[in-house]
């Protein structure tokens, strides 16, 4: 695909795209055994889930709640009895690891006086620990959460706060997501997208073409021809 062009902004998704959302139950595989990979694939999904259906359903309760609801829900379906391991475990959530490439890719764009942003579902507690844990609060010019407007992507009023907080047009944004649905949403809102496809994921059947698709964040500094 051809080079992404006069990029104002970077504005990034966090969970799967900047911190690594499997982080969590992975440091305590040994207390999950055989269940943790089941558990990290369905708490991630409920997850997604829980806010899709408020969204619809207009009953909005932050991310922590949610999140805390998708552990919940697939603990018990895999007959995980261990209030001490949840509570680990969302303690652990709170401060995901970042990808490896993520600070060097960040003080890049930077340095090319690009203005970096994030603009996640995360309740701003919760972004603000995974932020300062990985030590990128010196690298980031806003954390945008959709607690300023009550309701989760891929809502066109999530991707507009961006917008408005960095005061750079829609069409001089590059969003990046390693969520297929978040990047058609993205695109579909008027965003130059990258879709960081770390997963191996099939492409989605919505509305919304990513101006590129990436296996990881390393390539976006070659994407905007810098």
């Amino acid at each position: 695909m051809a080079d992404i062009d006069d990029i104002g902004a970077c504005v990034f998704d966090a969970y799967g795209t900047l911190f690594d959302v499997n982080s969590a139950a992975e440091q305590r595989r040994d207390r999950l055994g055989d269940k943790a990979d089941a558990l990290n694939a369905l708490w991630r999904r409920k997850q997604l889930e829980y806010t899709w259906l408020r969204s619809l359903m207009g009953r909005h309760a932050d991310f922590r709640q949610l999140t805390r609801d998708a552990l919940d829900y697939a603990m018990d379906s895999l007959d995980i009895d261990d209030a001490a391991l949840a509570d680990d475990l969302m303690a652990l959530y709170m401060e995901l690891s970042a990808y490896p490439e993520v600070p060097a890719v960040l003080g890049r764009l930077r340095s090319a006086g690009i203005r970096t942003a994030l603009l996640s579902n995360g309740s701003p507690d919760m972004l603000s620990a995974a932020v300062n844990g990985a030590g990128l609060q010196d690298e980031l010019d806003a954390v945008i959460s959709v607690e300023d407007v009550g309701i989760y992507k891929p809502h066109p009023t999530v991707y507009q706060l961006a917008v408005d907080r960095l005061d750079v047009a829609a069409e001089r944004i590059c969003f990046l997501s390693s969520n297929a649905w978040d990047a058609a949403g993205a695109a579909t809102f008027g965003f130059r997208v990258v879709w960081v496809n770390r997963f191996g994921q099939s492409r989605e059947r919505l509305p919304g073409t990513p101006a590129a698709v990436a296996l990881t964040l390393d390539e976006l500094p070659t994407l905007l021809g810098l």
